[in-house]
């Protein structure tokens, strides 16, 4: 009972959800997710935004370099559609191994101004459906680390992918180019 009890302190829902679909998406207009909250948010919202897809984790080395710079590309690009979704992900070392309430507790202490999104899986059988798809688009087999980035374009296409090794900063030019529709 304790351990239910905890759980939703924390604010962990459990739910399976039918990802049979994902194959079938065209873009990634065709996802629901939970924000950090819990609340469904259809993906469509972002119609017409260049999107930037990441899975961040709180304890791991690269965290405090990638919270910053992606704080400040959204920042600076924020006003012109630019826009950034943030996945936490707890299966590379459990480097995430809060729940959501304490992993937006993290983000605040980053003053992390972009979304975020529930804790899920991006690897596996269990991976979000989301996951599965970008995956698939970009012909990769699994996400290596944390802070693995997808760029969508306008359309919900997903156009290049980044290793987690390269820094926010070093991306901007491709955000500006699809900005500016020249990528």
């Amino acid at each position: 009972m304790q351990i239910f009890a905890a759980l939703l302190v924390c604010g962990i829902a459990v739910s399976i959800a039918a990802d049979s679909d994902w194959k079938s998406a065209k873009t990634m207009y065709d996802f629901v997710v939970k924000d950090i909250d819990g609340n469904e948010v259809s993906l469509d919202k972002y119609q017409g935004h260049p999107v930037l897809v990441v899975n961040v984790a709180s304890k791991c080395g690269l965290t405090d370099t990638n919270y910053r710079q992606l704080n400040e590309l959204y920042t600076n690009y924020n006003d012109r559609g630019f826009r950034i979704i943030a996945f936490p992900s707890n299966e590379f070392k459990k480097q995430e191994p809060g729940c959501n309430a304490e992993i937006k507790e993290f983000a605040m202490k980053y003053d992390v101004k972009f979304d975020m999104m529930t804790k899920i899986k991006v690897n596996g059988d269990d991976a979000h459906p989301l996951y599965k798809w970008l995956k698939n688009k970009q012909g990769l087999d699994d996400i290596e680390w944390n802070f693995a980035k997808f760029l969508i374009d306008q359309n919900g296409v997903p156009i290049k992918r980044y290793a987690p090794t390269v820094a926010p900063k070093d991306i901007e030019s491709d955000v500006k180019s699809l900005l500016y529709n020249e990528l």
